[in-house]
């Protein structure tokens, strides 16, 4: 392997000459206390900017081996460096002079969750830090002395002050691999104390505004009824009091903007492990849950949505059902179907955003339009054998439908974002009132297996260049958190409400490609796809789905989001 001294040799004979000479660069170049790989270099100053990576081997960084003995605490810590490298990163941003692009050096920017990136990953021997560098230029003329400052000046100051434990504040590094070591272990309290959620006394739960996720100041801190405390002893923290949800069917209600829905999407988040100083650190549930919402317009294929939607007028077949543009019912139904066939133990709901004739129909409404006339079965009728006869626990909020108190096992009331247990009240109440009709019969899970046609044009195409064949992978283009395009066809991710970072949504189209590229045969089983993938990612981690070219942008989805993705295909 060539050194510092000849990568800064190769920058100055090719100093002033037109910008595709920076490709020679291309490579790996040992700087001593690590070694510095230029990954992949644009085409000009104002394309997409280069791809670098650092690899500094453990006994170089010398952070403690207990703080990647398990793949939570390689996570905390590859997190807690990526974060640091950021700050470190800024500085230095743009200090190189140049046109377009020149002088950008910029990583990956991780959000509240603690999640599993390609910027930064623990291996068996090293750390590797993947970021990207706008290569400095005059015009489209190749200014080397700027690329030299920093690649000598900037980026050894960065690997330094972020990648070795010798400059690294270690209470705080210790307090970020200790959290997700109690986090880790309330999720397994979860599962033994029959718990379906766990919020801690403490935690803060209010946004400080709907385009930013950090905690809202001065808001009111969360604190469990009495009835529904729980008390943990974590490794770290010591005792802790909160909030246990049990398994079963749990109904919020309150009045408007009392704190209801703000509790829920606390709870959809808490499948993510969380920084110290979000709020919700010790917001913790189960990790397959899954928010449920109608979603119009949504392609649906081969979905048996029979468990809801029966006897249509057109004698359409719901064991298989299929559409372009699937109404608010319809699309509820078969999101709740792949939920659970994606492996949830945990739905969550929120009346604003379902579809309210699948959700329940009152007694005026049945005798108007006789049962035989309906297709739809809501679901209200079959939420409790969803959990006796599934084990898929509910977590549900109302606002103004009361026929769901009648399945609640537990009944929290949200006032003023505080947290009261109404449960015993509300069911003294419910002895004087008409009871719905809460249970229909022929109750079946789809059992059958649904396959996905990977096939068609969207395979690796080739291309020719001269005399030469060359394989092209199918493009990837980014469109946020909420779509992509691979090739030519858009995906729309908006109502995957657990997506929280535009590198899971990026993650996901690596993944489909991948996917085509390797069991692109038509009639692929769905979950057998999602099985291969998952498994994939447990052997290889993301880097594995990429090839030799591995971005820097990408971020671990859950096995939930990955049947989302594979079911809207």
């Amino acid at each position: 392997m060539k050194g510092s001294g000849d990568l800064r040799s190769a920058l100055r004979s090719i100093d002033r000459r037109s910008y595709p000479a920076y490709k020679s660069l291309a490579g790996a170049w040992s700087f001593g206390d690590y070694v510095l790989s230029i990954d992949h270099v644009q085409g000009d100053p104002f394309a997409a900017p280069s791809r670098l990576s650092v690899q500094v081997r453990h006994d170089r960084a010398a952070f403690p081996p207990e703080y990647r003995e398990t793949r939570e605490n390689r996570r905390a810590l590859a997190d807690y460096l990526l974060r640091r490298f950021g700050l470190q990163a800024d500085r230095f941003r743009f200090q190189a002079k140049g046109s377009g692009k020149s002088g950008l050096l910029s990583v990956s920017r991780p959000g509240q969750e603690v999640l599993e990136r390609t910027a930064c990953s623990i291996g068996p021997e090293e750390i590797t830090l993947r970021f990207e560098v706008g290569f400095p230029a005059n015009g489209r003329t190749i200014n080397a002395y700027e690329l030299e400052k920093i690649l000598f000046d900037f980026l050894p100051v960065c690997v330094a002050e972020s990648l070795t434990y010798a400059k690294t504040p270690k209470e705080a590094l210790r307090r970020a691999v200790f959290l997700a070591e109690d986090q880790l272990f309330i999720r397994r309290e979860l599962e033994r104390l029959g718990l379906a959620a766990f919020v801690a006394d403490g935690a803060v739960l209010p946004r400080e505004s709907g385009v930013s996720d950090r905690p809202m100041k001065n808001a009111v801190p969360f604190r469990s009824p009495d009835a529904m405390a729980v008390t943990l002893d974590l490794p770290h923290l010591g005792k802790l009091r909160g909030m246990g949800v049990k398994t079963g069917i749990t109904v919020i209600a309150g009045g408007g903007y009392h704190g209801k829905s703000t509790l829920l999407k606390a709870l959809e988040r808490g499948v993510y492990d969380h920084v110290a100083g979000d709020g919700r650190e010790y917001v913790i549930t189960d990790p397959t849950a899954v928010k449920i919402r109608a979603e119009d317009g949504r392609k649906i294929t081969d979905v048996d949505v029979s468990l809801f939607i029966n006897h249509l007028p057109s004698g359409g077949d719901t064991t298989h059902f299929s559409t372009l543009d699937a109404s608010g019912s319809t699309s509820q139904a078969a999101n709740i179907i792949e939920a659970v066939e994606a492996g949830s133990r945990l739905l969550l709901i929120d009346e604003d955003t379902s579809a309210t004739n699948l959700m329940v129909r009152d007694e005026l409404m049945t005798r108007v339009i006789s049962r035989d006339k309906e297709p739809i079965t809501p679901f209200l009728e079959r939420a409790s054998d969803l959990y006796e006869k599934a084990g898929v626990s509910i977590i549900l909020v109302v606002g103004s439908c009361g026929a769901y108190f009648h399945l609640a096992d537990q009944i929290i009331q949200m006032d003023a974002y505080r947290a009261v247990d109404i449960t015993s009240g509300t069911k003294a109440l419910l002895a004087d009132s008409p009871v719905p009709r809460l249970t229909a019969p022929d109750f079946r899970l789809p059992d059958r297996t649904r396959r996905i046609d990977l096939s068609g044009a969207t395979q690796t195409r080739r291309s020719y260049r001269g005399d030469k064949v060359m394989e092209e992978r199918l493009k990837i283009k980014r469109l946020g958190r909420t779509a992509f395009a691979l090739g030519r066809e858009e995906l729309d991710l908006r109502y995957v409400e657990q997506l929280v970072d535009e590198e899971q949504t990026q993650a996901l189209a690596v993944l489909l490609r991948y996917a085509k590229e390797n069991f692109g045969t038509a009639g692929a089983g769905v979950r057998s796809v999602a099985d291969a993938l998952v498994q994939l990612l447990e052997q290889k981690g993301l880097a594995g789905a990429c090839g030799r070219d591995v971005p820097s942008g990408l971020a671990m989805p859950r096995v939930q989001e990955i049947f989302a993705c594979l079911n809207r295909y």
